[in-house]
């Protein structure tokens, strides 16, 4: 069962562009991700620039706008994610309860939806789209 673990850091939505970030955090959470990739249920990472960095796209009215970051309405933004495999879901919260999280971070944990979840016709319509190569695309 493939899981994404989902690290949301309070107070990111407000980060500038330049945010640093603490040299001893980072090998905390270098070790963590090694330990993840050690136990052979990494399957990717990555960190994410902080949201004054981005942009969204909106469909109001069915036409795409796009609007600059920082986003003022935001509570809750990612900074990254893990995407681990694992046999459970229980599994998964175990792995990020070992997480060296500080007190202003929370992971989500969201199961990756896989063909097989869906009904007979929903899969035909999808048909193919689970051939693509998962990495390298551009």
């Amino acid at each position: 069962m493939r899981f994404m673990m989902l690290m949301i850091p309070l107070g990111y939505e407000a980060a500038p562009p330049d945010v640093q970030l603490d040299p001893e955090r980072v090998a905390a959470m270098m070790r963590y991700n090694e330990a993840l990739k050690d136990a052979g249920v990494l399957i990717t990472l990555d960190g994410l620039h902080p949201p004054s960095m981005g942009a969204r796209v909106s469909f109001a009215g069915g036409k795409p706008v796009v609007t600059d970051g920082p986003f003022t309405e935001s509570k809750e933004v990612l900074g990254g994610y893990w995407m681990i495999d694992v046999a459970s879901r229980e599994e998964a919260i175990g792995w990020a309860k070992k997480c060296p999280a500080s007190d202003n971070e929370i992971i989500e944990i969201r199961q990756v939806q896989e063909m097989a979840d869906f009904s007979e016709d929903v899969q035909k319509a999808a048909a193919g789209f689970d051939a693509l190569p998962r990495a390298g695309r551009r």
